[in-house]
C-alpha cells in the first residue's frame, strides 16, 4: 500500500508508535517524550516534516562525521550503484573492499594487515572474541578461553558482546544465557582520589590487571578495552599510559589486547587511531559507527599477521568459518573509502583540534558551575557531569534533558547524569557557538525545573 510523503510529523510518530520497535528505549516513556520524525538532514542538522530543525550534537549516535547529505559521499555511492551494490565475498572480492582493506592497513603502519568485515559493532567484537578463541586453539593453547573486561564497560549486545559488557541496564536480564567473564578495574580518571592524577588512576588499575594475569594469564585468551574514552558508561576518559602498560602486559602474559575503537576511532579522540596516543597496536582492532561517514552498516577486525597465519592451513576446521550475508559490502565499503577521503582532502585531524578548542572555550562557562562535576575532554568528545542531589530527579535528568534540548533545537542525549557532545566534524563558528550556548541554556533549566 502506497502512502501520500507529505504527512505531518505528528501522522509519522503515530505510525511509528504502532509499527516500530525503537531501540534502547522503554517504548511506554514515549507516552511522554514524543518521537522527532525526522525528514531530511544536512550538515550538522536534522529537519522534521515542519521544518523545524535539530543540531545533531551527537552525531546520531556517534556515527555521522562529515555532516547529513554530505556531497561527496552521496556521489561515491552514486556512482557505485551504478557499478556493483553487493557481491558474496565468500570465493569473490571487488574492488572497494580491496582498496579499503589496504587503506586501512596502510592507516596502521602494516601492524594491522588483514580486515574481517561483518554489518555492526557488536559483530565486530563477537568477531575478535571467537578469534582470539580459535587462535589459541590453533597455536596448541586450548585452556586459554577467557576473556578480561574492565569495569563499566560496554561492547555490544549480542550475547557475546553483553559477555564483555559491565553495565548491569543492558547485562542483568539476559545474564543465564552469557558466559562469565573476568572484570579488572577501570582506568576511569574519574576514580582519583585527593593529590591522584589521571596516571596515578592508570598505574593503581593496572595493577589490577597484572594481578590477574600472574594468577590466571594461563587461561585468558584476551582483554578487550575501548581505548581512552569507555563511552557508555558515562564518557570514562582514561590516560594514554594505561594503554601502554596494559599492551606490555599483554605481551609477557601472551593475552591478545583487543581495542575495540568501535566508537573512539576514526579520528573522535584527536588521532585516527585512539591507541595511537598510546604508540602500541592492539592484537585485534574492530571498527564501525564513524567508518562509513554514518552512511550504511559496516563494521570490521583488524588483525596482526600472526594472528592470520595461525589460521592459514589445509585443515578447513582451521580456518575461521565465520561469516555475515553483507560481509564487504560494496556499497558501505566506498562509502567508508570516500570518508577516508575526506580525510585525507580536508586535514581533518588538525581542523579538529581547533575545533575542539573553540568548542571547550565556549563550554568554559560551566567549569565552574556549583551543579557540574569531572568536566572533561578527549579530541572531539566533551562530557561533565550533573550534580543531582535528589535521587528521583536523578533518575529521570536524561529524559528530561533531551526533552529539553529537543525545544531548544538541540539533539543530546545524555548517558544517566553525564551530558556529553560528540558532534559531526563539519561545524562552522556560528554551529560551535549555538551547540555551546544551547547545551549551557538546557542544563541551567533541567537543574532549575
Amino acid at each position: 500500500m502506497n502512502h501520500p510523503t507529505h504527512q505531518s510529523s505528528s501522522d509519522w510518530i503515530a505510525r511509528s508508535l504502532r509499527s516500530v520497535w525503537h531501540p534502547c528505549t522503554q517504548m511506554q516513556h514515549h507516552e511522554e517524550v514524543p518521537l522527532i520524525a525526522v525528514s531530511h538532514g544536512k550538515g550538522p542538522w536534522l529537519y522534521d516534516h515542519e521544518g523545524r530543525r535539530y543540531l545533531d550534537g551527537i552525531s546520531s549516535w556517534w556515527v555521522n562525521l562529515f555532516g547529513h547529505a554530505n556531497p561527496r559521499i552521496n556521489a561515491a555511492l552514486k556512482d557505485q550503484l551504478d557499478k556493483l551494490e553487493h557481491a558474496m565475498l565468500a570465493g569473490f572480492t571487488h574492488e572497494p573492499v580491496v582498496e579499503l582493506s589496504e587503506q586501512l592497513a596502510s592507516l596502521t603502519g602494516h601492524a594491522l594487515g588483514h580486515a574481517f568485515y561483518a554489518s555492526d559493532g557488536a559483530s565486530a567484537v563477537e568477531i575478535a572474541l571467537k578469534m582470539s578463541f580459535h587462535y589459541w586453539r590453533n597455536a596448541g593453547y586450548p585452556n586459554k578461553r577467557e576473556f578480561v573486561c574492565l569495569q563499566g564497560s560496554y561492547h555490544g549486545e549480542t550475547i557475546g558482546a553483553l559477555s564483555v559488557t559491565d553495565v548491569a541496564l543492558f547485562k542483568d536480564a539476559y545474564g543465564p544465557l552469557l558466559r562469565a567473564s573476568r572484570t579488572v578495574a577501570s582506568p576511569d580518571a574519574r576514580n582519583a582520589v585527593d593529590g591522584e592524577s589521571a596516571q596515578d588512576v592508570a598505574r593503581r588499575a593496572i595493577k589490577d590487571v597484572e594481578t590477574l594475569f600472574e594468577e590466571s594469564g594461563d587461561s585468558i585468551a584476551a582483554i578487550i578495552v575501548e581505548p581512552l574514552v569507555q563511552c557508555a558508561t558515562g564518557m570514562a576518559m582514561h590516560d594514554p599510559l594505561y594503554l601502554e602498560l596494559l599492551r606490555e602486559l599483554c605481551d609477557k602474559h601472551h593475552v591478545h589486547l583487543i581495542a575495540d575503537e568501535i566508537a573512539v576511532g576514526c579520528g573522535r579522540t584527536g588521532t585516527f587511531f585512539a591507541c595511537e596516543q598510546a604508540a602500541i597496536w592492539p592484537d585485534f582492532l574492530c571498527l564501525s559507527k564513524g567508518i562509513s561517514g554514518g552512511y550504511l552498516p559496516l563494521s570490521l577486525v583488524l588483525s596482526t599477521d600472526q594472528i592470520y597465519e595461525a589460521f592459514y592451513s589445509e585443515d578447513i576446521t582451521r580456518g575461521f568459518l565465520h561469516s555475515h550475508s553483507y560481509t564487504g559490502n560494496a556499497l558501505a565499503c566506498r562509502a567508508a573509502l570516500a570518508t577516508l577521503q575526506i580525510f585525507r582532502e580536508d586535514d581533518v585531524l588538525n581542523k579538529n583540534r581547533e575545533t575542539a578548542t573553540r568548542l571547550m572555550l565556549e563550554m568554559a562557562p560551566l567549569l565552574e558551575h556549583e551543579r557540574v562535576t569531572n568536566f572533561r575532554q578527549r579530541g572531539m568528545i566533551l562530557a561533565f557531569d550533573a550534580v543531582e542531589p535528589d535521587a528521583k530527579r536523578a533518575s529521570t535528568f536524561a529524559r528530561r534533558f533531551f526533552t529539553s534540548a529537543v525545544e531548544n533545537e538541540l539533539l543530546l542525549r545524555p548517558i544517566g547524569r553525564t551530558v556529553y557532545l560528540m558532534p559531526p566534524y563539519v561545524l562552522d563558528e556560528e554551529d560551535i557557538v549555538g551547540l555551546a550556548a544551547r547545551t549551557r541554556t538546557v542544563f541551567e533549566k533541567v537543574i532549575a525545573e
